[in-house]
């Protein structure tokens, strides 16, 4: 999956950097310090606002962000081929921020990580008229499929699909929409530009309504909030790095791992134990996702 609010496309690999243990390696740590944002949004979420967590959340990550600017190419990053598009971007993925972010509260971490596993099948369908894609029908046959395994996942006539679940889809649709956004900006401008203003944008955004709901955070919930910061900082790095040593094709399903620590966390923190319907519906969605992964990769063989 492509974490919520998470900002930049992958680069293309440098064939020259090619290292794929290491960009594993670096995936698989980018997946824990996700879930672990994940976790903290929940547990922040319980004592403050969401859209305060969201502040926190963007705001503090422009410190690690700015150090990767300052590392990756300095100030000339921060030239925008397209600021609109910037705004653009940032407007979609805040909005499936907050929605995220609300999932995550109303529900089970592991049942809203699941549900956020219907985004690139959303990508799919959207690419078509936003991008002007073609889209054949095995790839077309994984996209039911896959939502079929979100009707599974949810439940109806049980207990997940509620205002949560529904939270969560509309967070996987507007990520789709985001991530569009994102490969079209992404002909123009640096993947660390699209970070930087997406998080720069989102701080200013998710500031307007604090004087209307503002808690003051107690002297232990900042350092969460700092860690929340930090984790969302550095889990882009790595994501970012993975894919600079590896290819998608071997990094992208590394995403699905991250289920795994979500359901862990939850565990742990919440005793919250995913249903059966919950693992076959995910078990679904993901399978329809590598597929349509397999046959992208099929369609950049063959030109």
């Amino acid at each position: 999956m492509i974490a919520i609010g998470h900002g930049a496309a992958p680069p293309v690999p440098d064939p020259a950097q090619d290292n794929p243990r290491l960009g594993i390696l670096l995936m698989i740590v980018s997946t824990v310090l996700f879930s672990l944002l994940w976790a903290l949004v929940k547990t922040l979420s319980q004592r403050y606002p969401v859209a305060e967590v969201s502040f926190f959340r963007s705001v503090l990550a422009l410190v690690p962000v700015g150090v990767l600017i300052a590392t990756h190419g300095g100030w000339t990053l921060l030239k925008p081929h397209s600021l609109t598009g910037q705004i653009w971007r940032a407007v979609i993925g805040v909005t499936s921020m907050l929605l995220g972010f609300l999932s995550y509260h109303l529900m089970p971490l592991a049942d809203a990580v699941a549900l956020s596993f219907t985004s690139p099948l959303m990508i799919t369908a959207l690419s078509v008229p936003m991008l002007g894609e073609k889209v054949g029908p095995w790839r077309w046959g994984a996209v039911v499929v896959g939502f079929a395994g979100v009707i599974i996942l949810v439940d109806p006539s049980g207990s997940v699909f509620n205002l949560g679940a529904l939270a969560a889809i509309g967070a996987a649709i507007t990520s789709a929409f985001a991530m569009i956004t994102i490969r079209q900006l992404s002909r123009t401008d640096a993947p660390l530009t699209i970070v930087f203003y997406f998080h720069l944008f989102s701080s200013l955004l998710t500031v307007l309504p604090l004087p209307f709901l503002w808690v003051t955070p107690r002297v232990a919930d900042w350092g969460l909030m700092a860690a929340m910061g930090l984790a969302g900082g550095l889990g882009q790095y790595a994501m970012t790095r993975a894919y600079a040593l590896a290819s998608a094709a071997v990094i992208s399903p590394l995403n699905y791992v991250s289920l795994l620590w979500a359901s862990l966390f939850g565990w742990i923190l919440w005793n919250d134990v995913p249903a059966l319907h919950v693992f076959v519906g995910a078990a679904v969605v993901v399978a329809s996702g590598l597929f349509i992964l397999y046959r992208e990769g099929v369609r950049h063989r063959n030109g």
